[in-house]
């Protein structure tokens, strides 16, 4: 195979992991911000932004406001899709927007790869206006030693040095509830996901795919073995191997509103 075609069957591959990561992840954080009563005039912000299917979504719903879509890779995005959305190539560590922006700020899998997410969160409870709510989804991988099979605690063990060794902080997931609240924020909710072998077929596709594009590369920096990956992949189908390995957290909460604020008594 050439370096070319590699390359090309790679594009693919990572195309169809973004298809599956949309169906099995939008649905859950679509119904979170129906819930929240989202608005036609909203003037949103999504965080990492990643293949813009939020986003879209989000400049459907939001037709007459604004959806801002960031990311520090805008390579999959189209701001062509909708009139009403901006794509900004951000490093939202860096970045700043002014205060009471946005009536929404959105972020899946994203505050988890940031060294320092307490302080953007808070920052970006600043960005809301009075009202204004923020939704936040990240992963919480348990304990690989507590794995249902050997193969599963040689490749989530590998899986989870990998991330660590990027900067990604994959316990983060868990503090999000208590770091909304601290941040200021009310009406704090949170939804809790269970994933892992055997809990969703399309979860155990998307597995395949992320096997296929990462595994060499866990192989080759010796974080597991090509048997190993081999068998993790090949029970992914096999009741006696279903287990949870991830949690997904999903909390939003809400930025007091003006009218919540209780009425100052004359003098």
């Amino acid at each position: 195979m050439t370096a070319s075609t590699q390359e090309t069957d790679a594009r693919s591959v990572e195309a169809a992991l973004d298809a599956l990561w949309e169906t099995i992840y939008d649905p859950q954080s679509r119904a979170i911000v129906e819930d929240l009563g989202i608005a036609r005039d909203w003037r949103i912000l999504e965080l990492g932004a990643g293949a813009g299917s939020m986003a879209y979504w989000f400049a459907e719903r939001a037709d007459r406001g604004s959806v801002l879509a960031v990311d520090t890779d805008i390579s999959k995005l189209d701001a062509s899709r909708s009139p009403g959305l901006t794509v900004r190539q951000l490093d939202v560590t860096e970045a700043d927007f002014e205060p009471g922006s946005f009536d929404l700020i959105f972020a899946r899998a994203f505050f988890e790869h940031l060294a320092r997410p307490e302080d953007v969160l808070r920052r970006a409870v600043e960005w809301l206006a009075p009202g204004g709510h923020l939704v936040v989804e990240d992963f919480y991988f348990l304990p690989s030693e507590h794995c249902a099979t050997d193969v599963g605690r040689s490749l989530v063990g590998a899986y989870l040095k990998g991330w660590e060794a990027a900067g990604a902080d994959m316990h983060w997931g868990r503090r999000l509830p208590a770091t909304l609240a601290r941040a200021g924020l009310s009406s704090v909710d949170l939804r809790v996901t269970p994933l892992g072998p055997g809990q969703h077929a399309v979860d155990n596709e998307l597995m395949r795919l992320r096997m296929k594009l990462q595994g060499a590369g866990l192989v080759e920096n010796g974080l597991v073995s090509a048997e190993d990956l081999a068998a993790f992949v090949a029970n992914l189908d096999d009741p006696a191997a279903r287990d949870v390995t991830t949690l997904l957290f999903s909390a939003s909460g809400r930025r007091a509103a003006d009218s919540d604020r209780p009425a100052r008594q004359a003098g």
